[in-house]
This record gives structure tokens, sequence and C-alpha cells, in this order.
């Protein structure tokens, strides 16, 4: 019964189809959680401060609105101070003017838009509290801050380590390979109410030169509220940061391309590269 069940499962006839033959890199390395949580932490605390020469492409849209757009890409630049201050400011095309300018202390927000029909400002805290449906009016500091950092395991939280893998696709036509490359998942969690766990954050870490390559911020309810993912690291000092840096908003259905021309890191940033005054007479909209 069972060898005419299998026979009939595989027939006589089959159909082959070809593809990549996966690979596994000769060296990698391992780890431990505790290793690993240091490694994190050491790598945050070697960055007090960043300004960056960035080009930005914005993206919007999804399955929700049945079509995806893509923006011209915005010169400009990035400056961060920890612990919590931000600005990210963005040039026209051609023109060179200001076209975005948004800083935070932290807590709260102030954002300049300068568009065709005129400009406007808004300002609220760094928390959605009423989201819109049009996805980047979400954009909130954080977003840029938690994605472009990648900060320590917090006092009240705890970590836990697991192993993975994933296939990297390289090269074209009969050159194609792919890549099966070992990973480390960092998941951080904390404590929600009695011994329900909530997980806050998922690190992923490449096992070959031990850098996170994805991030993934969940919140209070479980999901993917923000995914970033690094690559082309490249040596700035004594410090490895990634040259291209994608933000994904799933639930708000945008991302950012965040690429990195030039970095300087840990220069001294003054109060007034995080002042934002705005023009007389414009309209400001208030956001929760």
């Amino acid at each position: 019964m069972c060898v005419g069940l299998a026979a009939g499962l595989t027939g006589c006839f089959k159909t082959i189809h070809y593809v990549p033959q996966t690979q596994a890199p000769t060296v990698f390395r391992t780890a431990t959680v505790d290793v690993l949580e240091k490694q994190v932490a050491d790598r945050d605390a070697a960055i007090r401060s960043l300004k960056a020469t960035v080009e930005i492409t914005a993206t919007t849209g999804g399955g929700k609105e049945g079509k995806v757009t893509e923006y011209t890409s915005l010169h400009g630049y990035i400056f961060v101070r920890k612990p919590g201050d931000l600005r990210v400011l963005m040039q026209k095309p051609v023109l060179g003017s200001t076209a975005v300018d948004m800083v935070s202390d932290g807590n709260h927000f102030k954002l300049l838009i300068n568009g065709l029909t005129g400009s406007r400002a808004i300002e609220g805290t760094n928390t959605v509290t009423t989201p819109s449906k049009n996805g980047l009016e979400n954009l909130r500091p954080s977003v840029f801050f938690d994605s472009l950092l990648v900060p320590p395991v917090r006092p009240d939280e705890q970590v836990l380590l697991t192993e993975s893998t994933r296939v990297l696709q390289t090269g074209e036509g009969r050159r194609k390979m792919a890549i099966e490359e070992p990973d480390y998942e960092l998941t951080i969690v904390r404590r929600k109410s009695g011994n329900v766990l909530q997980t806050a954050r998922v690190i992923h870490i490449n096992r070959v030169d031990m850098l996170p390559f994805e991030q993934d911020i969940y919140d209070s309810e479980g999901r993917v509220v923000t995914s970033a993912s690094y690559g082309d690291y490249k040596p700035y000092g004594d410090v490895l940061f990634p040259s291209l840096i994608t933000i994904r908003r799933p639930l708000d259905e945008y991302s950012l391309k965040v690429e990195v021309t030039k970095l300087a890191i840990n220069e001294t940033l003054d109060d007034l590269q995080f002042e934002l005054k705005l023009p007389a007479g414009i309209p400001v909209q208030k956001m929760e």
C-alpha cells in the first residue's frame, strides 16, 4: 500500500527546474548572547554625534493603495546629537533651497515644509496619538533616530538569542549564485504585565562580519512598525557605519532610502544646529 502510494505520488512524469545552488561561507563566527549584547552597546557608545550628507528617496503606497509612488531624491543633511537631538534638512533639486527642515529634542518636533504652493509648519510630540491616513504625515524624528542607530539593551529589558540563515542572490545569468549566510537574531523583550513579555526589537546580525544588517522595531501590539536594513559598511575613523540605510514603515506604507555620501562622527555640534526658527505669518499645524 505504501509503495503504491509513493509510486502514485511520484508518478512516471516529472519536470526539473534548475535553481542556483546555495553555497555557505567558508568562515563565520560564533558568539554568546552576552558578547553580542556588549558589542551592540559598545558600537552605540562609540557614537556620540553624527553629521551626515545624504541622498534620501521616499516611496509611498503598497497593497492598501494598490499603487506605489517613488519621489525624486532629495539632497540634504542629518545631524544627530545624543541623547535626543536630531535635525533633518533636505534641499530642493537644482535650486538647492530648503524643501524640508525638521528638528527635535527627543520629545517634541518642529517641521518646516516649503512646497510649490507656499510654506507651512507642523509642531507636535514625537509620539503619534492620532495617525493620519497619509503615511508620510505620521513621520516623526524618532523614525530617523531609531533607524540610524542601533541602541543598547536597556536595564528593564531582557534578551534571547536564536540562529537563522538567509539566502543572498549574487551575480546574473549563468553567474548567478545563492549564498547561504548564517545569522544571529538578538531579540529584546520587556515585561508587559504579569508573566507576559513584549518584543521591543529584533537585531539581525551577520555572523561573517558580526555587524547588524537589519533591525525590526515593534509596537505594544506586537506589530513591526519600523524595519531598518543596513548595508555597505564603511570605516569612519575607528567606527564602521552603513552607507546605505533603508527604513520601511509597513503600517504607514512608506519607505525611505538613505544613502550616506559623507559622514563625520563625534564632531562637536552646537545648539544652533538644532534650532529652527519659523518664518513669521506661515500657518502652523499642531500634530498629536
